[in-house]
């Protein structure tokens, strides 16, 4: 008996207790985060935007019939389209590997036998991928803006630092995205080619369809800007223009409708959009990868 309580009490204090869930999702995350910035996708997107930011800040953005760098307001505004087309690539292609990896490589059978719940790993990988986007981020823009700001000054640093708010929260939107594109796929290449047509679908197939949609069915305005906040582009789009202080009236008379109409509870709403699509795919991640079955 007392062998058998000695053998007992061992094997209990081998056994590891499991972690709170603040504590699992926090080392699931530093995982995550290490793993992404020794990666060659990390690197490659930080160099190309990096790049591409200083690149269009030079062309894009020179003044009329000068050469040399444009403030950080006008800079702002020629970014915007160039956060619009690289970000959510970046970070719908991050999302999509992420559980789908593990799975593959067989390594996701391993995650769960840990003293863990699924939604610690989850959320975990999922706060890992953001801090490297945003580290990815930040590095493009702030390279960009030292380069700026050593040729120009500080003038209009204000609406850069705003631009800069607004891409994370795009990022963390079609990150959730991505992570539940991988929950659902069983391969990499799968969950790869499915988030690639969604970064299609959310740049150029929804601006075409909404315009042929106009045309065809003869949509209202109000229905028009409906369907228009529905994108998080679109969203995103119209957000960094209002606070940049910059009149809608260049989306045409949808943004002339949403300028007049809803005034000061426009910018909350736009940036409500971003949010509810950080959060809703990610929720649903997290309950289908919650399901016994979902390995």
């Amino acid at each position: 008996m007392i062998a058998n309580s000695a053998a007992h009490f061992s094997a209990t204090r081998q056994t590891p207790a499991a972690p709170t869930l603040i504590g699992g999702v926090a080392r699931f995350a530093r995982r995550e985060f290490r793993d992404a910035i020794a990666s060659k996708w990390f690197a490659l997107y930080t160099f190309a935007f990096t790049v591409l930011a200083v690149g269009v800040s030079y062309l894009s953005l020179s003044g009329i019939g000068s050469h040399g760098f444009a403030g950080f307001g006008r800079t702002a505004a020629g970014l915007l389209n160039l956060v619009m087309l690289v970000v959510p690539l970046m970070a719908l292609t991050a999302g999509a590997g992420s559980v789908a990896g593990e799975r593959e490589r067989g390594t996701l059978l391993y995650l769960l036998a840990q003293p863990v719940s699924r939604t610690q790993v989850l959320l975990g990988k999922h706060l890992g991928l953001a801090a490297a986007i945003i580290c990815s981020l930040c590095v493009g823009f702030g390279i960009s803006g030292g380069v700026l700001a050593w040729r120009t000054g500080g003038v209009g640093v204000g609406a850069y630092t705003m631009l800069v708010g607004f891409t994370v929260l795009l990022a963390l939107a079609m990150l959730s995205i991505g992570v539940l594109i991988s929950v659902c796929s069983r391969r990499t290449a799968v969950a790869m080619g499915i988030a690639l047509f969604t970064w299609l679908a959310f740049v150029f197939i929804s601006d075409l369809g909404l315009m042929a949609s106009s045309i065809l069915f003869k949509l209202r305005v109000q229905e028009i800007f409906g369907l228009a906040i529905i994108n998080p582009l679109q969203s995103f789009k119209m957000a960094v223009i209002v606070n940049m202080n910059a009149s809608l009236d260049v989306l045409g008379p949808v943004g002339a409708y949403a300028s007049r109409t809803l005034g000061g509870a426009l910018p909350w709403m736009l940036v409500s959009s971003l949010i509810a699509w950080t959060a809703l795919p990610l929720g649903l991640a997290v309950l289908l990868f919650s399901r016994r079955g979902s390995v």
